[in-house]
């Protein structure tokens, strides 16, 4: 699972940095970026929200492979219409959508099968959440700096088309490498399929995150950043990488120094991490991650400066996923997992498509360093909640007894 799941998130690397480039290529236009995006992030949020008792019915196996096969068909089918001639800006925005509506469910499968892999590995709960963001690090590394160098040598449609391939060859290791795996297959128990009995089970993935105080509040915490990251990736860091960095290459070379140094955070996190107070090494992981890349990059000129900040940020951002996800882990019963999951998946990236879109609107309208300035405050602002609010504490304390499925 950890190797398919390195070979999608390679593809989503490319697709991160092919789509906004291939965008500025043939429109030229940021806000048309910035809705592309917008288009692309929409749907993610309605099939996360919806998707946790679907993912157990159909089967957490099944709806990966069916999540990497849809997304590949829609991403080759850019590149193809645009070699015929036949592509037009709201195709684009639809297959974007179309990819996805279907990569949520996909990742989401992947992520609630941690647990039990690292019970059948022999394995701790909070090395094996490291060891699946590590891999998950080390393949945005990798994915971006590829991106950045064929898209400079073959161009933004030839990079899609290996997407696509990208997500052909996750779904096959997901067929072959997870058979036998009973938490991988549908779950025959419980209520028949109809919709009250939907419903029920989406009620109660809601209802438990909004009984535990912590969860929501690292769920609303993300759902912000998760935005304003989204501007950064999909707009922000194009336009300036194509204005005042020199192009496709540097871009990947940020992309994928960031991502080293998230791999690297995140391994030191699984071999030290357990050492330290979880609040503190949270609120100083995401102090460093955040705000810092907007300012420099609106005020000193040059990849560089950019670089070395994105390289202390990705030390920070390796450490966070891990202890977000083992506390997650750690709270949430194991039949409530893909219904609670989806619904956090759901919550956090429920302004990423505002994100990319604000960003090309206040671009085109006040210029690139206004926007840079203007996302970067209010990111500040959020990663200072875990130092600010007591709910917070309850990351070093040990979580009491999960309660099962609501009656």
């Amino acid at each position: 699972m950890l190797t398919a799941n390195a070979v999608s998130i390679s593809g989503n690397s490319l697709t991160l940095i092919g789509v906004p480039w291939f965008t500025l290529e043939t429109t030229g236009s940021p806000g048309k970026a910035g809705l592309v995006a917008f288009c692309a992030t929409l749907p993610v949020v309605v099939s996360a929200v919806t998707g946790g008792p679907v993912i157990d019915r159909i089967g957490r196996r099944r709806v990966s492979v069916l999540s990497d096969l849809v997304c590949a068909a829609a991403l080759a089918a850019i590149p193809l219409l645009h070699w015929s001639g036949a592509l037009r800006f709201w195709m684009l925005c639809a297959l974007m959508a179309l990819t996805g509506l279907f990569h949520a469910p996909g990742e989401t499968a992947r992520h609630v099968l941690v647990p039990d892999l690292a019970a059948r590995a022999g394995t701790s709960l909070s090395r094996a959440a490291s060891l699946f963001d590590a891999v998950s690090r080390g393949a945005r590394m990798a994915g971006a700096a590829l991106a950045g160098v064929l898209i400079a040598v073959i161009g933004a449609e030839a990079v899609l088309v290996i997407d696509a391939l990208t997500f052909c060859g996750s779904a096959l290791l997901v067929v072959y490498g997870l058979r036998g795996v009973a938490a991988a297959e549908p779950r025959r128990a419980g209520a028949p399929a109809s919709f009250r009995a939907y419903r029920a089970e989406l009620r109660e993935g809601c209802a438990y995150v909004l009984r535990n105080r912590l969860l929501l509040a690292i769920m609303l915490m993300v759902m912000l950043t998760n935005g304003l990251d989204q501007g950064w990736s999909s707009v922000l860091l194009p336009v300036h990488a194509r204005e005042e960095l020199g192009g496709a290459r540097e871009l990947g070379v940020l992309v994928a120094l960031f991502g080293g140094c998230a791999l690297l955070g995140a391994l030191l996190y699984a071999a030290v991490g357990h050492r330290f107070p979880r609040r503190v090494l949270f609120t100083v992981a995401f102090l460093l991650c955040g705000a810092p890349r907007f300012t420099v990059a609106a005020l000193v000129d040059g990849p560089v400066p950019l670089g070395v900040t994105m390289a202390v940020g990705g030390l920070g951002a390796g450490m966070l996923n891990p202890i977000l996800t083992t506390v997650m882990y750690e709270r949430v019963p194991e039949e409530l997992r893909s219904r609670v999951m989806s619904v956090s998946t759901a919550v956090v990236l429920m302004t990423t498509p505002l994100g990319g879109l604000a960003a090309g609107r206040i671009i085109e309208s006040a210029g690139l360093a206004t926007a840079l300035l203007v996302f970067g405050a209010p990111y500040f602002l959020a990663t200072l909640s875990p130092a600010v609010f007591p709910c917070w504490r309850e990351l070093d304390s040990a979580p009491d007894p999960a309660p099962g499925p609501a009656g």
